[in-house]
């Protein structure tokens, strides 16, 4: 579906699909992931204009976040603007991550800290990632958590598992995709009644 680039256009395209995804819609919930994935690459794009290799997988790690978090969504809230502070805080994340901390006090764009997501504190959402990280490669799994949720830069990392940088890079980018496609697997396969909420991924 195009979509114009304005903010308002973007987001009266979205939320109509977003809310019937919430309502157990799947083919609208894909195609709600599609058009975040478009727009969140394109605000990531220009924060890591000089980590472009970083790009695709916090897309795919914001669009997990969502997922994850989706049964928290207030529907009174844009959609794009909910995705986006989740797409900011692991902007701050990996900034974190990098030592950037002199970044983490510029003024990244104008959406409100109070739509910061909290992290799914919920069993539900617990077990979720953990059926999901369940289905990686002992490989990936663990790159993974060394990365994203220990923290570990991708050297420390290495340090830990013996492997080399490179071969950690690129098992973080093959397991967030593989997360990412088994999302959109759980959407298509499931074919019961969907309830809003931190329930199972659907």
């Amino acid at each position: 579906m195009p979509v114009d680039d304005s903010h308002g256009d973007f987001e009266s395209a979205l939320k109509p699909l977003w809310l019937r995804a919430q309502s157990g819609d799947d083919a609208a919930y894909r195609q709600a992931l599609g058009l975040l994935a478009a727009r969140l690459r394109a605000y990531l794009k220009r924060r890591l204009a000089g980590w472009p290799d970083e790009v695709e997988d916090l897309v795919q790690e914001t669009l997990l976040a969502l997922h994850l978090q989706r049964g928290t969504y207030d529907p009174t809230l844009a959609v794009s603007a909910w995705a986006v502070a989740i797409a900011r805080h692991k902007l701050v994340d990996l900034w974190r991550r990098r030592g950037r901390r002199d970044k983490l006090h510029d003024a990244i764009d104008d959406v409100d800290e109070q739509l910061l997501a909290a992290e799914p504190d919920d069993g539900g959402a617990r077990r979720d990632l953990e059926t999901l990280f369940g289905a990686l490669p002992q490989a990936q799994r663990q790159a993974i958590v060394l990365t994203k949720l220990e923290g570990l830069s991708v050297a420390e990392a290495a340090a830990r598992t013996g492997a080399s940088e490179s071969a950690i890079k690129v098992q973080v980018h093959r397991g967030l995709k593989r997360l990412a496609a088994l999302v959109r697997q759980d959407t298509r396969d499931d074919p019961g009644t969907h309830q809003p909420g931190p329930a199972r991924p659907t």
